[in-house]
């Protein structure tokens, strides 16, 4: 016989009497013996000779006392049937599990009551719940307080296993806030079932103290939350997943399924869980595996929840890749998300003459990436023309333009939806990617050109000079020269601002395409606005009558030559230039497009580079552009003291 049942029958029989046994009842041949539905219970007591003990009338016990249908559930549950079971080598202590060494009412449980049974080896973890029901680890009272002179029983509906759970993983290493945590939602049941398979991501004590601080309130007000089940369910996964089986990107369901959880594995080994890093990977338990975690995990619909559920699958593998998951799961972030459509970063793609894996692969993906972020929330109605701000990514900033017809460009991009609401955070919809680059707008602020930056974002022009994959030669006039035009026209800054045609003067700066001071050749060159300047090389470089004070100031769309005067087309006076009304559809075009309000006219399409690659006269209103490549262009309309410039 075995030690424990040795040590267990010799204590019985010294207080066993036969006179106790004729004159009292006992839990064994008044209750267990007596019940049809412990038949297996009695079996395995009288084999393993357990049945004495409690026959004992000097004992006080209690009895959880697993019925029938018990008994066939964890047969089936280890592939084998009762005489199976009534073999397994451990069957007395699992016997003597059941079995404490006092007599405990229902009345007297409490919830999260923590007892000793007479097999030492494990404690039993009463659970009471807000309905009154009593589980003793997985297995629930359906009959309570069967009677006897010697204890009680409580009937249960499974077989109690002493085995560490990852219940007993916490309680053994000091998770005391979880535990009580677990206890007050009522979760032990499901976390001592020892025939479960399943992952916690366990938050320290620390943890749950910054979460504490995050809410406004103390330990004591997150137990009270009305949510408190679904946030710890949401930390629990109904499979066992070692930290070696977790790839970087992995997006799993835990037992709450309000949100899923993501799943990041860096370079360098270390594994998040949204945005919490795992401390401790890997500690086992007889139902599954812990990993400790230094967050608790929220199940928020965050940015990046925002970008999954709506099909943003080509920006979702990048953050992954990126391993920015941590970052922008934070549920106590705010954040500002401009995310481009699958079809932007097609277009990026084909901009840099690569893929979506060439994409992915950039040693600068992060940079690119966090360059859409800003650390703060930004909803449409807050953006004003003009807004520059700084990024994630503090490589660059944001230009933001909010036109005269509500339209919002992040640089170049255009915000197609806005405002899709996350909880840590807003979305605004991108139909480009935006790349940090050195632009010619940045040489311009970078600078000092405040008023050509002033003037140009109040002409709703810095989506187009934002572009990086545009090539500008822009003849930037200084502030001075400004002061000296508005001198000239004997209004000030203010009044030059509101010039109606202040985007044509703007235009008659740049020219298409990269041009160099050392390419520069005499004569009329083509401007943007559709007029020309002339170039004078006889002595030094001249635009016009002004003098290029610096040149060859490089950005990565161009190059910025510093000029002292502003220009202004010569074919008319500054408040003559006539900005036609001409409409340009659909935008994207795929084969044809359609020129309003332009007959008669003549026009040339220019590359990014500035390359003139289809032109002609429109005696109709569309043009066949299915010739071009996928890819972004302008257009430029002219008629009589008329032009217009636009990008398609």
């Amino acid at each position: 016989m075995k030690s424990k049942y040795l040590r267990f029958s010799a204590l019985a029989l010294a207080l066993f009497t036969a006179g106790s046994l004729s004159a009292q009842t006992n839990v064994f041949d008044d209750v267990i013996a007596t019940s049809p539905n412990h038949t297996s219970l009695e079996a395995a007591l009288i084999q393993e000779g357990l049945d004495a003990a409690l026959r004992n009338g000097g004992s006080s016990l209690t009895v959880f006392a697993p019925d029938d249908d018990a008994f066939d559930n964890l047969a089936t549950a280890l592939n084998t049937d009762i005489p199976g079971l009534l073999a397994l080598p451990n069957l007395d202590a699992i016997l003597l599990y059941h079995v404490l060494g006092s007599t405990v009412p229902a009345s007297f449980v409490t919830n999260f009551a923590t007892v000793t049974p007479l097999n030492m080896d494990n404690t039993l973890k009463l659970t009471k719940t807000s309905t009154g029901s009593v589980y003793a680890n997985q297995a629930m009272v359906t009959t309570a307080d069967l009677a006897a002179d010697n204890g009680v029983v409580h009937s249960v509906n499974s077989v109690l296993l002493p085995y560490e759970t990852v219940a007993d993983i916490a309680i053994d290493n000091g998770f005391s806030t979880l535990v009580t945590a677990v206890a007050t939602a009522e979760l032990l049941p499901a976390l001592t079932d020892p025939l479960s398979d399943i992952t916690v991501f366990a938050p320290t004590n620390g943890a749950f103290d910054d979460l504490a601080a995050d809410l406004g309130t103390d330990i004591n007000g997150i137990l009270a939350l009305s949510n408190l089940a679904d946030i710890l369910t949401y930390h629990v996964l109904g499979t066992n997943v070692a930290a070696s089986a977790i790839t970087n990107g992995d997006v799993v369901t835990p037992l709450s399924a309000t949100n899923t959880l993501k799943l990041t594995k860096t370079t360098m080994r270390a594994v998040y869980v949204n945005q919490a890093m795992v401390t401790t990977a890997d500690i086992t338990a007889d139902n599954g595996v812990v990993h400790v975690l230094d967050a608790a995990l929220l199940p928020s619909e965050t940015v990046v929840d925002v970008a999954l559920d709506n099909g943003f699958s080509t920006l979702a593998t990048a953050v992954i890749t990126a391993e920015l998951l941590p970052a922008l799961t934070d549920p106590f972030a705010t954040l500002t998300v401009f995310a481009p459509t699958n079809e932007a970063f097609d277009d990026l793609a084909a901009a840099l003459n690569t893929d979506i894996a060439g994409i992915l692969a950039l040693s600068n993906l992060a940079d690119i990436l966090t360059y859409h972020v800003l650390g703060s929330s930004v909803e449409a109605s807050a953006i004003t023309n003009g807004d520059v701000v700084t990024p994630l990514s503090s490589t660059n900033t944001l230009k933001l333009t909010k036109t005269s017809a509500g339209s919002v460009y992040v640089n170049q991009a255009m915000v197609s939806t806005a405002d899709v609401m996350a909880d840590n955070g807003v979305v605004h919809i991108l139909d480009a990617a935006v790349l940090p680059n050195e632009t010619v707008i940045d040489v311009a602020l970078d600078n000092g050109f405040s008023t050509l930056a002033t003037a140009v974002i109040a002409a709703e022009l810095l989506p187009t000079l934002s572009d990086p994959f545009a090539e500008f030669t822009v003849f930037a006039p200084t502030n001075i020269a400004f002061d000296d035009l508005a001198s000239d026209l004997g209004t000030d800054l203010a009044g030059i601002l509101a010039l109606s045609n202040l985007a044509d003067i703007l235009t008659y700066h740049v020219v298409a395409g990269t041009v160099l001071s050392t390419d520069l050749t005499a004569g009329n060159v083509a401007t943007v606005n559709g007029a020309s300047v002339t170039v004078d090389l006889s002595s030094g470089i001249m635009i016009n009558t002004a003098t290029v004070s610096t040149p060859d100031v490089t950005a990565d769309n161009g190059v910025v030559h510093v000029i002292d005067a502003v220009l202004v087309p010569n074919a008319v006076g500054v408040n003559e230039v006539e900005n036609i009304d001409v409409q340009l559809f659909p935008n994207p075009a795929i084969d044809l497009i359609s020129i309003s309000n332009a007959s008669n006219s003549n026009y040339s399409i220019m590359d990014v580079k500035g390359s003139v690659v289809l032109e002609g006269s429109l005696n109709i209103n569309s043009i066949n552009v299915s010739s071009l490549p996928k890819g972004a262009y302008f257009i430029q309309i002219e008629g009589a003291n008329q032009s217009k410039f636009m990008k398609f």
